[in-house]
């Protein structure tokens, strides 16, 4: 992998990821852009006792431009988008309309390549290596910045999550505190422990769905997928490396190199799932979950990827209606071992 760090016009950090060494990124960003003006604010809710990001700005963000238009595809024939190169690999920048920043964080966008029409699952292996290269790299990069005490990679896809650009890209948010979710999951962690006299919850849960059988997707030698035993969504699912690791940065190279192999199955099936008529491609969410940079247990966090889509079958989306959004108890019409068995049987021919 080759890491080209430049600017684009208003300041903002343009990096590309090529799987060439020869790679020359030299385009400069000749677009008359403004400076940046952001206006984030976090703020604690003493109720809930979570935070909120108020980012008023980002009403004026760019919303579903033609293809012609698009800010994340290469600049070619006289028109300039956020990307100055004429072609490339994996390119990542600071969001022009970042919900975090300043001292509040940082928001980034990672283009997982040129191609506008492609999606993450029409990529080789040898892209999503290079993308989950930079998903390592900038983790790496974002942990070490003074304010940030949690690093969160995640594609939103389809416009049915409220994706605004088609481009097949996803984000990376860099926040000032401990999300909600992962707080929630260190305190099962540390009332497991104290439960069982040492043993690890993620370990549990991993040797529990294997020892299970009826919710796993797909198995390779070094990662498992599976549907959780409660699943929120119709259909969800977690992908975890067999050896737990705190972050990205601590994957072995057996599991690097294993990783793209099985996602991009587990993505594929996705789309194959409510067949190619209203229903496809899925819209979905992926988010990476790793450990807070300073953590007290941190190396007690297992990484994993949590997969999950918002229909619930053929062109039917699954609403977060009153209980859901009102209470946070989550009301599934789908058994997981029914969704578990619906993705093994559209597994490739191959």
């Amino acid at each position: 992998m080759k890491k080209t760090t430049t600017r684009l016009a208003d300041g903002r950090e343009l990096i590309y990821y090529d799987s060439r060494d020869d790679a020359v990124r030299d385009a400069d960003d000749r677009r008359p852009l403004d400076p940046v003006s952001t206006a984030s604010e976090i703020r604690h809710d003493r109720l809930l006792g979570d935070r909120v990001a108020v980012a008023s700005h980002r009403q004026g963000r760019t919303y579903h431009p033609p293809a012609d238009e698009c800010p994340l595809c290469p600049s070619r024939d006289g028109r300039r988008s956020e990307i100055p190169a004429a072609d490339y690999d994996v390119a990542v920048f600071e969001n022009r309309f970042p919900s975090l920043a300043g001292d509040s964080g940082r928001c980034e966008v990672v283009c997982f390549t040129s191609d506008h029409d492609a999606s993450f699952a029409d990529l080789t292996e040898e892209q999503a290596a290079l993308v989950l290269d930079a998903w390592t790299d900038r983790t790496a990069e974002l942990s070490q910045l003074p304010d940030v005490e949690q690093v969160f990679c995640f594609e939103n896809r389809g416009a049915e999550i409220g994706v605004t650009l088609g481009h097949p890209h996803g984000q990376i948010y860099a926040y000032p505190f401990t999300t909600p979710r992962t707080e929630r999951m260190l305190a099962s962690l540390a009332a497991h422990r104290e439960a069982t006299g040492g043993r690890n919850l993620f370990d549990d849960v991993v040797a529990d769905e294997l020892a299970d059988g009826r919710r796993i997707v797909l198995e390779g030698d070094h990662w498992l997928a599976f549907v959780p035993y409660a699943a929120h969504w119709p259909y969800e699912v977690h992908l975890y490396p067999k050896r737990r690791v705190p972050d990205l940065l601590a994957l072995d190279d057996a599991a690097r190199t294993e990783f793209p192999q099985l996602y991009l199955e587990v993505l594929r099936r996705f789309d194959r799932i409510f067949g190619t008529g209203e229903g496809a491609p899925t819209p979905y969410i992926a988010a990476w979950h790793q450990a807070p940079v300073r953590a007290a247990d941190r190396a007690e966090f297992a990484l994993h990827l949590e997969l999950f889509t918002i229909r619930r079958t053929s062109g039917k989306l699954k609403f977060l209606a009153g209980s859901e959004s009102g209470m946070n108890v989550f009301i599934n019409d789908v058994p997981p071992e029914a969704a578990a068995e619906r993705l093994r049987e559209v597994a490739s021919d191959s």
